[in-house]
């Protein structure tokens, strides 16, 4: 959005594109150990709340991003993820109890982000469980895999139910760009500790919810 493209015209590309990224982060990050994806773990039972939760949540979006207006879409993204962001780091120095209603609850808000927009997922999910009560190295390894899962949801309504003009060609240089992040993404998290984790993951939201907001104002 911020090279000015139209969201309905990059959105299922960038869903390809974080569709790949997303299992393949998830793998790296239990292999890493910075969350435990077993069979009836925690984190996978996490994972996978966040994955049913993108089936409604991306559906609806879907077709509110076919009907609004691309500006509101592009207000309400950068408006939540900056609010994220700033939640983040005012309470960074809090822990917080876990809660399988707030998990629920942010896994239908940040699909229908995910849907709408193709972005806002990330910082979303990732935020929201740090301040449900999820560890950051955690809460970094079950986004991944949710994204993709969800992205996996995204893809299929567009393209069963939208007949817009879609930027395709976008998709295999989204899809290079971010696998080649992605092992260095594993490693990074890995020798982090979880505040400091916690603190870039607040910057890094507040930043690109300005970048999104600068856009639309300037």
């Amino acid at each position: 959005m911020i090279m000015g493209y139209h969201p309905l015209q990059i959105v299922p590309a960038i869903l390809v594109s974080e569709l790949f990224t997303g299992l393949t982060a998830g793998y790296l990050h239990h292999k890493a150990k910075n969350v435990n994806f077993k069979f009836g773990s925690k984190d996978f039972k996490i994972a996978m709340v966040m994955a049913v939760c993108s089936i409604f949540g991306s559906v609806i979006a879907v077709f509110l991003a076919i009907k609004l207006p691309s500006l509101w879409v592009k207000l309400y993204i950068g408006i939540l993820v900056f609010a994220m962001g700033v939640v983040i780091l005012v309470f960074a120095a809090r822990t917080f109890r876990f809660s399988w209603k707030k998990i629920t609850s942010l896994g239908l808000l940040a699909a229908f982000n995910k849907g709408i927009s193709g972005g806002g997922y990330g910082p979303l999910v990732t935020g929201g469980q740090i301040l449900s009560g999820v560890n950051s190295k955690n809460a970094i390894g079950i986004t991944s895999l949710a994204e993709g899962l969800t992205c996996l949801v995204g893809v299929v309504t567009y393209l069963a139910f939208t007949n817009h003009t879609v930027e395709w060609n976008l998709a295999p240089s989204l899809v290079v760009g971010a696998m080649l992040s992605v092992p260095l993404a594993a490693f990074t998290v890995k020798k982090f500790n979880p505040r400091g984790l916690k603190i870039i993951v607040g910057v890094a939201t507040v930043v690109l919810g300005l970048l999104t907001l600068g856009k639309i104002i300037f």
